[in-house]
């Protein structure tokens, strides 16, 4: 039995064990996640997250070296950042379409006891500004992914202009990064049995009454998860990947399971690195570059959570959103999606940010605030993919520069 099939059968019996508990044991739920699901849960969250900020740096520093030229940097940038802008875009107003066809908050709800305090999100310059870290080791400790990746790519570009002079140093970073890939695979063994705790704990908090008071709602947030995978990011594998969607999804499967059971983009990264590179040959110069970035910009499923909740929360509310409000919701959540990138509780904050923009109430958050977890799986779920998509299309797209040789003359160098 390989490990997809074992992951998902952990996450189908964590499932299947926490709504039971949740319906006819409650009490004993309470205890087994104290001190089965809960511990289970974290064991392998912690165990990927420690891999995070040393695989983010040797991936990117190698990855940035091996690209050499900075002109060939600069390009690849470019054309990432686009892919995961238009994508973006193209997510919110799917999610916009989708509500106001289907109505979600065309239900009875009961908003007098609804709270929520918003926090206050960073603007687009203050994140670009703070890019720079004034201490790349604090940065380190304290997991900023955007601080970590410009350092990384300082280092990389210093290491492919001095060449020769740096070797040793080259040759350290490469046998660290083959360090954390052997280390992934150590941690992947005890995937199922994390995928089942952390399963077994969001469900059994749950439980039905949860899903079924906003079931619509998660309904229409999922239906636009999955229009937006196979529509938008199997086109783009396909047209400008040219590779088969089919191909792709399942060969990225496995990723996809993972971050489906932890909820965290940089937690996965790892592991969607590993699988890009292996089942999808997407160059290791590439994929180095590209998730990293993607893992920490990139929010597909943010977009389209925000795009549904906002339209959602109007609908509860009675009031009617202009289509000059839609258009500030989609080009709000689309620059939040830069400006929030690596603050915690990044989804709710982005749209506590969009409600304001349009007046909405920010107290509607409390409403989904509830089934947000189990949600946010899907939608960690859907960012990794993207993050994947984009990396097929920019190597497909670097082939006639001769990407796919980039490792082996550097290796000859």
């Amino acid at each position: 039995m390989n490990l997809t099939v074992k992951i998902f059968i952990g996450l189908i019996l964590g499932a299947a064990i926490g709504l039971a508990l949740n319906l006819g044991a409650p009490d004993l739920f309470t205890t087994l996640d104290t001190y089965i699901f809960g511990p289970l849960g974290t064991i392998f969250l912690n165990l990927i997250k420690m891999l995070v900020v040393p695989i983010v740096f040797f991936s990117i520093t190698l990855g940035t070296a091996s690209l050499g030229d900075p002109k060939k940097l600069g390009r690849i940038g470019g054309k990432t950042v686009g892919f995961f802008l238009v994508t973006t875009t193209i997510a919110i107003a799917i999610a916009i379409s989708l509500a106001y066809v289907v109505e979600p908050g065309n239900i009875d709800i009961d908003t007098t006891g609804a709270e929520y305090e918003s926090s206050e999100a960073p603007t687009v310059v203050e994140t670009f500004t703070n890019i720079i870290p004034t201490n790349p080791i604090q940065a380190m400790v304290e997991g900023n992914m955007l601080q970590i990746i410009f350092f990384s790519i300082f280092i990389g570009l210093a290491l492919a202009m001095l060449g020769k002079k740096t070797s040793g140093l080259m040759k350290a970073i490469e046998q660290g990064n083959d360090i954390m890939m052997y280390l992934v695979n150590m941690i992947m063994k005890f995937a199922p049995y994390g995928a089942f705790g952390l399963l077994a704990s969001a469900i059994g908090e749950m439980g039905l009454d949860g899903a079924q008071a906003m079931f619509m709602y998660m309904v229409v947030v999922i239906a636009a998860l999955f229009i937006h995978a196979i529509v938008t990011y199997g086109s783009a594998v396909s047209f400008l990947g040219k590779m088969s969607p089919v191909k792709f999804f399942k060969g990225f499967f496995p990723a996809m399971t993972v971050g489906f059971s932890t909820s965290s983009s940089s937690s996965t990264l790892p592991i969607s690195m590993k699988t890009a590179q292996e089942n999808l040959n997407v160059p290791k110069p590439i994929s180095s570059f590209v998730q990293p970035l993607g893992a920490t910009i990139n929010m597909d499923g943010t977009a389209i959570m925000q795009g549904v909740a906002t339209v959602f929360i109007a609908q509860v509310y009675g009031i009617d959103l202009s289509f000059s409000a839609i258009i500030m919701v989609i080009l709000t959540a689309v620059l939040a999606s830069i400006g929030t990138a690596g603050v915690p509780g990044v989804g709710l904050i982005m749209l506590a940010m969009v409600l304001n923009q349009v007046a909405l109430p920010v107290e509607g958050i409390a409403l989904i605030i509830g089934i947000d977890r189990l949600l946010d799986m899907t939608r960690t779920a859907l960012n990794i993919t993207g993050d994947a998509a984009c990396a097929v299309v920019v190597s497909e797209s670097e082939k006639k520069h001769g990407i796919e040789n980039l490792e082996e003359q550097r290796l000859q160098a």
